[in-house]
């Protein structure tokens, strides 16, 4: 008798040379597409399936998770999982893992192009000239800010914070941290560690490495942007509902901060219409981990971590919580 292979739901097109290692032991049900699937159709086609490898922007709620009648691993291609009901799925006794370590060294350069485009306004000047808008060299023209000497404040001391904070020496530029008690608080030293309050009063630049839960959805509003220097900027590569958009639109009109590089948002694919019309704001449509090595390596891991728990091995890298 053929002892029948577990089946796995693959939520969007992955290279083919990672897919090609589940082949051997599983079969793939892959979503060729880059659109999201449906969140009726991820449910009707999870019926059956031992394994899912979804996305950070699957809705893999409740009703999904009861809909894998047959599910025993999620494996999500990011760091991020607030978009899995972790709760379900334990209470089914499904392994839920994620993608950690791999994408620090990309998010962290792609955090450093946002400061540098907003403080320097390369894309501002790059606006310019392609629309005719320079017509040569002048004292004056597109001043922008130097970091040598500024403060950067970091919310959130994770993999990325510090990766981010270790750069900032080449700079000459402080560091400081608003990190939670715990891991984030024990990763880096107490005298760099400060109060959220302090962090938004002293920063030149202030950028966000946080993962989204109820405590830091909208951590970023008028309250704390008021609290900003005016001659400061705000980076997020982390989650967007960290930041309240309409409180952000609203602080860069009052002039209350001095811009913003954005890679997340609120509610994905849209952006605030009050952001995007301004030159003092730069945005990047989530590609903080869009390098081909890590996109890869993302997606290796995930596979990895399916192949194990369906072979009855301990996951690679479990979420815990």
């Amino acid at each position: 008798m053929t002892e029948t292979k577990p089946a796995v739901l693959v939520t969007r097109r992955m290279p083919s040379a990672v897919l090609d290692q589940l082949a051997p032991s599983c079969l793939v049900d892959l979503h060729p597409g880059t659109d999201d699937l449906p969140h009726e159709e991820v449910c009707a086609r999870l019926r059956g399936k031992q394994g899912l490898i979804c996305m950070f922007n699957d809705r893999i709620d409740a009703a999904a998770i009861a809909a894998g009648d047959s599910l025993r691993v999620i494996a999500t291609v990011a760091v991020g999982f607030d978009n899995i009901d972790v709760v379900a799925a334990a209470a089914r006794g499904i392994v839920v893992t994620n993608t950690p370590d791999i994408l620090t060294g990309a998010t962290a350069e792609l955090t450093w192009a946002l400061i540098l485009s907003v403080t320097r306004r390369i894309g501002e000047a790059d606006r310019a000239v392609r629309r005719g808008g320079w017509t040569g060299w002048t004292f004056d023209f597109m001043l922008g800010s130097e970091l040598q000497g500024k403060r950067l404040g970091i919310v959130g001391a994770g993999r990325i914070g510090r990766a981010v904070a270790a750069v900032a020496p080449a700079f000459d530029m402080q560091v400081v941290f608003a990190a939670k008690p715990g891991a984030d608080r024990d990763s880096v030293s107490d005298e760099t560690v400060v109060s959220l309050d302090e962090l938004l009063l002293t920063s030149d630049v202030v950028s966000l490495h946080l993962p989204l839960t109820e405590t830091t959805r909208h951590v970023i509003n008028r309250r704390t942007l008021a609290r900003m220097k005016r001659s400061a900027c705000l980076i997020n590569t982390s989650r967007g509902p960290v930041v309240d958009e309409e409180a952000l639109s609203w602080a860069l009109e009052e002039r209350l901060i001095a811009g913003a590089g954005l890679d997340v948002f609120e509610e994905e694919p849209r952006v605030h219409p009050g952001l995007l019309q301004r030159e003092n704001v730069c945005l990047t449509p989530h590609i903080g981990s869009a390098t081909r090595e890590t996109r890869a390596a993302m997606a290796a891991l995930a596979v990895r971590n399916v192949v194990e728990v369906l072979g009855g091995r301990p996951a690679v890298t479990p979420v815990h919580r």
